[in-house]
């Protein structure tokens, strides 16, 4: 005997509405590749290799009901090539596709799309759902398509003969030289056709081969690209030993002159000088000498020569060092900017490693008399100098000048405060203040730096908001705590000079952490998620933030309605501090399955077992609202409405298992739609009809569908349908997937 529902689910309602947390959901299946319906192709993509010239792609989507708001939005989300969805890529956004349960979703590749990884997925926004991750694809974006070009260390120059020699045990790097922004791209390196392992844009190499490189865009779109690049052959050849020979001297005077000579000559080899490292003869076939002078000005120094040639390894020689039989050197040993403050004098000397020196000291270009020692004291202004002459050694005199000193008068002085450490506002929790620089102004408005002769000689003291700091009366301030926060300054005193400097500010962070948390997590209907803080937020300004937003909210605890990341943040002696992040995700109604569709058809006497997974706990109901199992599994066998109720964690979810017993009749091939109550539709067996996973189609005489429907409801023919004639014909088919249960004819009669 079939029973109805009568009773029971309104109390369900109930107890929902008293605060239990209740879903029922949409299915959104995963995406699956889908072909280019404008290209004319029934075949889906397995792989995508977008590019400038072709960039379009299409997924399918299906979901099964109920139906979504209608103002939900379908949006398909690509991960990266990973398959993580840390950081999901919106690709495509639909609005008008929520009364289709199957539609395609269309987009394009994104530029900085290079993996063999990558996953979809569709979120819903009305409800929130997320649907099954896709199975992983390989994807790339060509954007670099041409032959890529591969030299030297990327100099650019390809050897003529595409051949470079390597010394046995040195290395050489090759590295492409014509793509641009070359690191954003991963590579495939080949060793005469084997594949390497380096996957940059550059190699160093030390084994003999043929070198070449192309892009990897994956197994499936690198041949399409053609970038394979031009071959360098790289041969492995033993050193031959070259050196400079011994020159008859190393050690000169203003007249000598001397020739450098490599060992290896008369060979057609290239020759290239150095001296300390930088190129002083180029190269040049059979170049094998070179002439130095020591009448050249810097001549001193370390000298190499390079050779390169058919056959031979780029090799250079070791150095060999040429000095100044006359060289030594001049230091001053006081600034080059020297202040003289009025009714004082300052003393200017140098020291030298000369062995026999003699001196003479300048003022203005003028020799001042009897001034002929390392040191002299002035009590005037202008420029001063000494030359050092060296008396001694195996060549004639040889002279230095020093370097210049400035002697004035100060008209002014200007200082500059700065931050000794580094430095961030609201971030660093110590720092120290310090007196970066000193600048004197002379009668002629020209600027010196006097810091280093001076810095020590003025008298300070630090001031805070304007206010004296006591006992901060040095060059340098140190601030170690918060409370020290404020905008600080120094007056600085030198004999009749008194100097203030600007301001500057120190904002530093107290050190505090504040902690918020939350009595959950998930967020679902009916379910209360309160979060807050054991910090005392007394007489203090704070406010509360969702995904970086400023809220309207000024309590010292909130209640979370939304999905996102929720802060705290405290402004303290300037600065704000912030808490951790509470992260409250949205209720994945998903997680509950069923291993059965909710339409149960079998027959009478028998009985089937419905197994639910993914909560914590279950309770199923029959129409008259009496909790008949608490077992994820239940077994049934009369006719009538079930419900599921499964809690996970605070929130539940509801499900409806409809048990019928199977129809007895077959399927009707004659239907009389005259409108007078009977046999006016085409109605089948349960076994077929209201089944979500069942389509039924029905083609009239001429072989044009007529009817197209999943979960078929009994309801056809429709009053509107327009018949040809008073008999027709139609043919129907009733399919489970691609398999195929029943099919015939109907004739409908008029």
């Amino acid at each position: 005997m079939k029973t109805k529902m009568n009773q029971g689910l309104g109390a369900l309602l109930l107890l929902w509405l008293l605060g239990l947390a209740t879903a029922t959901g949409q299915t959104l299946n995963k995406p699956t590749p889908a072909a280019n319906p404008n290209l004319g192709s029934t075949t889906p993509w397995t792989s995508a290799c977008g590019s400038e010239n072709f960039n379009e792609y299409y997924v399918e989507f299906t979901w099964g009901p109920p139906l979504v708001a209608s103002t939900n939005e379908f949006i398909l989300e690509l991960s990266n090539a990973n398959g993580s969805f840390a950081n999901p890529i919106e690709l495509d956004r639909v609005s008008d596709k929520n009364t289709e349960f199957d539609f395609l979703f269309s987009f394009n590749l994104p530029t900085d799309t290079r993996g063999d990884g990558y996953k979809f997925r569709v979120r819903s926004t009305n409800p929130e759902k997320i649907s099954e991750v896709s199975d992983a694809f390989s994807m790339y974006y060509i954007d670099y398509n041409s032959p890529i070009l591969i030299s030297k260390d990327g100099n650019g120059t390809i050897p003529p003969s595409g051949t470079i020699d390597v010394c046995t045990g040195a290395q050489v790097t090759l590295a492409a030289h014509n793509v641009p922004n070359a690191d954003n791209y991963i590579y495939s390196w080949y060793r005469s056709g084997t594949k390497l392992s380096s996957t940059g844009p550059s190699i160093t190499v030390s084994e003999s081969g043929l070198y070449f490189v192309e892009m990897d865009y994956g197994a499936n779109c690198s041949g399409s690209a053609n970038t394979i690049s031009n071959s360098i052959e790289v041969n492995i050849n033993a050193p031959q030993g070259i050196a400079i020979n011994t020159p008859t001297k190393t050690t000169l005077c203003s007249d000598d002159t001397i020739t450098l000579q490599a060992n290896n000559t008369g060979n057609g080899y290239t020759y290239t000088w150095y001296k300390d490292g930088s190129i002083v003869q180029p190269a040049a076939v059979e170049g094998a000498t070179l002439s130095v002078s020591g009448s050249a000005a810097g001549f001193e120094g370390d000298y190499q020569v390079e050779v390169e040639g058919d056959g031979i390894c780029l090799e250079r020689s070791a150095a060999v060092t040429i000095q100044s039989a006359g060289s030594f050197a001049v230091n001053l040993d006081n600034p080059t900017n020297v202040i003289l403050l009025p009714s004082t004098t300052e003393t200017l000397s140098v020291t030298t490693d000369a062995s026999t020196p003699t001196y003479q000291w300048y003022k203005n270009g003028t020799a001042i008399s009897g001034a002929t020692n390392a040191t002299i004291t002035v009590s005037e202004v202008g420029d001063y100098h000494v030359t050092v002459t060296e008396t001694g050694g195996s060549c004639t005199s040889v002279t230095k000048t020093s370097e210049t000193t400035t002697v004035v008068f100060p008209q002014d002085f200007a200082i500059t405060i700065d931050y000794l450490n580094t430095y961030e506002a609201c971030i660093s929790t110590s720092v120290e203040l310090t007196v970066a620089s000193i600048t004197a102004t002379d009668a002629n408005g020209n600027q010196i730096d006097v810091t280093d002769n001076l810095k020590n000689e003025f008298t300070y003291q630090w001031k805070k908001d304007n206010t004296t700091v006591d006992g901060a009366s040095g060059a340098t301030l140190s601030l170690v705590d918060a409370s020290e926060n404020g905008t600080y300054s120094l007056t600085a005193t030198l004999d009749t000079f008194t100097v203030n400097t600007i301001e500057l500010p120190v904002v530093l962070n107290s050190g505090e952490n504040i902690a918020i948390s939350s009595d959950g997590n998930v967020l679902c209907d009916g379910v209360i998620i309160t979060i807050s803080t054991d910090y005392d937020l007394t007489g203090k300004t704070y406010e509360w933030y969702l995904n970086n937003t400023k809220l309207d909210i000024t309590t010292a605890s909130i209640t979370a309605t939304e999905v996102g990341n929720y802060q705290l943040r405290v402004n303290t002696n300037g600065c704000p501090i912030i808490s951790n992040e509470v992260v409250i995700t949205a209720f994945d109604e998903s997680i509950v399955q069923l291993d059965t569709n909710s339409n149960l058809v079998f027959p009478e006497g028998e009985s089937k077992v419905v197994n639910a997974s993914g909560a914590d706990s279950y309770a199923w109901f029959d129409e008259a609202n009496n909790n008949i199992s608490t077992s994820s599994s239940i077994t049934l066998s009369e006719e009538g409405t079930y419900v599921l109720i499964a809690s996970s964690g605070n929130c539940q979810i509801s499900r409806t298992v409809t048990v019928s017993y199977r129809d007895n009749f077959d399927i009707p091939n004659v239907v009389t739609a005259n409108g007078d109550g009977a046999n006016d539709l085409w109605v089948i067996p349960n076994t077929y009809s209201r089944q979500a996973n069942v389509t039924v189609t029905i083609y009239n005489e001429n072989g044009e569908e007529v009817l197209n429907q999943r979960d078929y409801q009994n309801n056809w023919p429709s009053s509107s349908l327009q018949f040809s004639k008073k008999n027709q014909l139609f043919y129907y088919k009733i399919q489970e997937g691609n398999k195929t249960l029943r099919q015939g004819t109907i004739t409908v009669i008029r």
